[in-house]
């Protein structure tokens, strides 16, 4: 399958200003792939080791920071004849052993004329374990889920994919239907890379279902076995929580729905594992519409989202027929899994930073705000066919001046100061 993000590492190894890579990302996404891929598609030979559970490895790295011994181990351990820059080094699960990460300065500085690439799913929580992170020594990639225009490219609709990234919306429109199918599609799949396989090969919706709740089973068993123990219980009351405070009117994330008197002080740690792991994504609300966003952040208050808006179908036993036959799904749990796909579809572009934006009294709810050319950009995110935001109404008659955006299922319209873009373009 294509992946997008693969012209970022070809870049990266193009680059003449070139760093030792770390690929960030959760389990599953597919960090081990695209540096076998890389490896194959742009060099001629890959060395690459396996860290965890792998003393061999181990000891190389923890002697010293030697980079010419270190190089002749690893050409002894892997049998491969590592020469610069023909070879890719690939250190995967690299958490495993911390002294590798920080072995990477030492590659920058001593020996950059080679081309070293670690990943590891755990690898965010491992930065604050501890480990001494080589900053400014290493270029950093975030891979996330499979976007829709991936997803494009793998069910074979490359017309459909160049199309959709050339932004002919009037030509689009013509095909609105059928990229709203292919929508549907992929809010039941999602993005996890082995489910969307499965999907694009054998079409089995059974299938791919039991794959997301495999790598369910596969994160509920990283929460026992990787976070602090006094945790676990509170990692998996946020975790199994997610769904059900998505599908709410008001989204904003409520510790009471945890365990009756949930204090914040009792969760930030585990949230934070979590989001270290990069399984949800934090995003907070911000009090003013004004520049820089951050400025105006409010620690206190925050939404949380899944890393994929197909687990959190899984997540809620959400049946393919909801989504796939209709737009119940979108509409009935009260646009959750509409902003989950809409959050996905910007992160994937990295996008960042991302708020929510309410007033203090909470009448005023705008669903995403960001910033462009400087200024901020109100998002609504509506689900089905019915677009009434009376929120960003009242927002943009108060501010004249202000722009925004509202992803729907209508095609693209230009409307005054809000310019209607169809949610198979978001992002």
């Amino acid at each position: 399958m294509e992946r997008i993000v693969l012209n970022k590492l070809i870049e990266w190894k193009n680059s003449p200003r070139r760093k030792p890579l770390i690929l960030n990302g959760a389990r599953q996404v597919g960090k081990t792939w695209l540096l076998h891929e890389l490896a194959h598609r742009e060099y001629a030979k890959e060395a690459y080791i396996y860290c965890r559970k792998n003393e061999i490895a181990r000891r190389i790295f923890t002697q010293d920071f030697d980079t010419e011994r270190i190089l002749i181990s690893l050409r002894a351990l892997t049998g491969v004849d590592i020469t610069p820059g023909d070879t890719l080094i690939v250190l995967d699960e690299v958490q495993d052993i911390p002294e590798a990460i920080e072995s990477l300065k030492y590659f920058y500085e001593n020996a950059p004329q080679y081309h070293i690439a670690v990943a590891g799913s755990l690898l965010g929580i491992s930065m604050h374990s501890g480990v001494s992170f080589p900053v400014g020594k290493v270029d950093e990639v975030n891979i996330h889920p499979m976007n829709f225009e991936e997803f494009l490219l793998a069910k074979g609709e490359e017309e459909m994919y160049k199309l959709l990234i050339s932004k002919q919306f009037d030509i689009m429109t013509a095909m609105h239907e059928k990229y709203i199918g292919l929508l549907r599609q992929y809010l039941f799949v999602g993005g996890m890379p082995e489910a969307v396989k499965e999907y694009v090969e054998t079409g089995g919706l059974n299938a791919v279902r039991q794959i997301q709740q495999s790598i369910l089973s596969g994160y509920a068993r990283d929460f026992s076995k990787h976070a602090p123990s006094d945790q676990v219980p509170r990692i998996e009351r946020v975790w199994q929580s997610i769904p059900s405070q998505l599908f709410k009117e008001n989204k904003k994330f409520i510790y009471g729905a945890l365990r009756k008197g949930a204090r914040a002080s009792e969760y930030e740690t585990s949230i934070g594992w979590l989001a270290d792991a990069g399984l949800i994504c934090k995003v907070p609300r911000c009090t003013k519409l004004a520049s820089p966003l951050s400025i105006y952040e409010d620690l206190s208050a925050f939404k949380l989202y899944a890393l994929d808006v197909g687990l959190l179908g899984a997540m809620a036993n959400v049946e393919a027929s909801q989504i796939l036959l209709n737009d119940n799904a979108l509409v009935e749990y009260k646009g959750g899994m509409t902003e989950q796909y809409v959050l996905q579809q910007m992160k994937s572009h990295e996008t960042n930073p991302i708020y929510y934006h309410t007033t203090e009294d909470s009448r005023l709810e705008i669903d995403f705000v960001i910033q462009s050319d400087g200024k901020p950009l109100p998002i609504e995110v509506k689900a089905g066919g019915n677009v009434r935001a009376n929120s960003l109404t009242h927002l943009l008659a108060q501010h004249p001046e202000q722009k925004a955006l509202r992803y729907s299922l209508l095609p693209y319209k230009e409307q005054g100061q809000m310019t209607n873009i169809p949610l198979y373009a978001a992002g």
